[in-house]
């Protein structure tokens, strides 16, 4: 008889071991919900209670006077009991510090109690307790479930009902047949069957009720992976939306740009190609009227070069500001092209009487498109030396500074200026912004559009009175973007 109801034990505490460790394992694979502390310590408690309770059984010599390992499988089933009913009120609100406290002092309190009736009482007055305090721990977690189905209905809650219903039909059935007894249980063979079968069916239900907590968190999580799903959704649909409207305002602010460039294309066109018409008549007078000198010859012709430099400059200026295709990159040499512009600029730069300050590490390469590069430094060099050139002192200077920065390469232009107002630094960068009377406004705007074309980026710091110094970071290996 005893090894049978130990079989008991043992198999229903290998089902919850189960049940706990299949739950654990589940909610670790996934973070959108865990399970409630209160239920799972529960579950580990009753698994540990019903195997000490097993254990006991094959060992138990006197079933009036057993030993302590009794009271602390018992103490087991009542913790394991008072946690489950502190789930159910958890679902409702959040458990109180007070509740806690009184939750574990009561656990002292049992403990006390229970050795007491192990001592000196006898295996019907603790059976008699354990099924009055089951019964009223089942209540408690029928009207907190209830609670909880008013706000949120749940068919798991309402099978954890039904389980807890069965608990208070067995654990009262228990109480009645030891009523019914009319012997003093002294040897476990003595406990009538029907005891046995009501004990073992409560403990069934209640590992029901387990099952049934498992289920309503899976439940939970099934609605928050749903819930979840939803939201991906909504958010993929609304960063498409954004990507939508981003594309709409630069297409627009494209428009508005091309169309304002249309406009200052027109006017600085008309410029140089108006000079170049009005030198053209004069000539083509004084051809005919036959006095034509050679001083006055080639003041004309020099004028009309001039103004075919500046057509030819202002459009190969904005070339590139329309060249979406694909950029062809070789691999620069900094220094060397640095060479170059400095070769381009180098009368200017004599004729305004500027000292050139050149400081540049070894290998620096980039893979980039050499035409381009070369368009940006020179705009810039050419900026420094226009600031200079009105400027009245003696050491003008500019300083052309190469390093590497981690994995890029910095170029840095700076001028021995007098700086750039507060007011106009905001705009340096922007479109048809310029201090310069004979200027378009797009040479800026067109170095970082050039520079960012490559991956990179493009600022410049200025200070009063110390002049402007203009930075280009690129990428060794540009990554071109339209």
């Amino acid at each position: 008889m005893k090894l049978l109801i130990s079989i008991y034990f043992f198999i229903l505490a290998i089902i919850q071991m189960g049940l706990f460790f299949g739950i654990y394992h589940y909610y670790r694979s996934q973070n959108l919900l865990r399970p409630s502390l209160y239920w799972m310590s529960s579950l580990l408690v009753s698994v540990v209670g019903l195997f000490i309770f097993g254990f006991g059984i094959i060992t138990l010599q006197n079933i009036a006077n057993p030993e302590f390992n009794f009271t602390v499988a018992n103490t087991f089933f009542y913790v394991a009991a008072l946690l489950q009913g502190l789930f159910c009120q958890s679902l409702n609100h959040e458990i109180s510090k007070r509740v806690k406290i009184s939750a574990a002092v009561s656990v002292i309190i049992f403990i006390v109690v229970f050795e007491s009736m192990r001592l000196y009482g006898s295996f019907e007055s603790r059976t008699a307790v354990m099924a009055f305090l089951a019964s009223i721990f089942y209540c408690w977690q029928i009207y907190e479930l209830g609670k909880k189905k008013k706000v949120s209905p749940s068919k798991q809650l309402v099978y954890m009902q039904y389980a807890n219903f069965a608990e208070i039909f067995f654990a009262i059935g228990r109480f009645f047949i030891l009523v019914a007894s009319a012997f003093t249980i002294k040897q476990v063979d003595q406990i009538p069957q029907l005891l046995i079968l009501f004990t073992i069916s409560q403990l069934v239900m209640n590992t029901l009720s387990y099952i049934a907590i498992g289920g309503y968190w899976a439940e939970h999580v099934t609605i928050a992976n749903i819930r979840s799903a939803n939201e991906t959704e909504s958010t993929k649909k609304l960063l498409q939306e954004r990507d939508l409207l981003i594309a709409s305002l630069l297409k627009a602010n494209k428009t508005a740009s091309t169309g304002a460039l249309s406009a200052s294309i027109a006017h600085e066109l008309n410029q140089p190609l108006g000079a170049s018409s009005l030198n053209i008549q004069f000539l083509q007078k004084k051809l005919s009227e036959g006095s034509l000198s050679p001083a006055l010859q080639k003041e004309i012709l020099d004028s009309l070069l001039i103004d075919n430099q500046r057509a030819a400059s202002i459009i190969r200026s904005l070339r590139s500001i329309f060249a979406d295709e694909k950029i062809v990159s070789t691999k620069v040499d900094i220094a060397e092209l640095i060479d170059l512009v400095l070769t381009i600029a180098s009368p200017e730069i004599a004729k305004q009487n500027i000292q050139m300050v050149l400081n540049l590490e070894n290998n620096l390469f980039v893979t980039a498109n050499k035409g381009e590069l070369q368009q940006v430094l020179l705009n810039l060099l050419n900026n420094a030396i226009d600031v200079l050139k009105n400027l009245d002192a003696v050491d003008k200077k500019i300083t052309i500074l190469g390093q590497h920065v981690g994995s890029d390469i910095q170029i840095s232009i700076a001028d021995s200026g007098l700086g750039i107002d507060s007011e106009v630094q905001a705009h340096m960068f922007e479109l048809l912004s310029t201090t310069k009377s004979s200027g378009m406004g797009i040479g800026l705007w067109l170095c970082r559009h050039i520079v960012s074309r490559h991956g990179g980026s493009i600022w410049f710091e200025s200070y009063a009175d110390k002049g402007t110094t203009f930075f280009v970071r690129l990428p060794l290996v540009a990554v071109y973007s339209i």
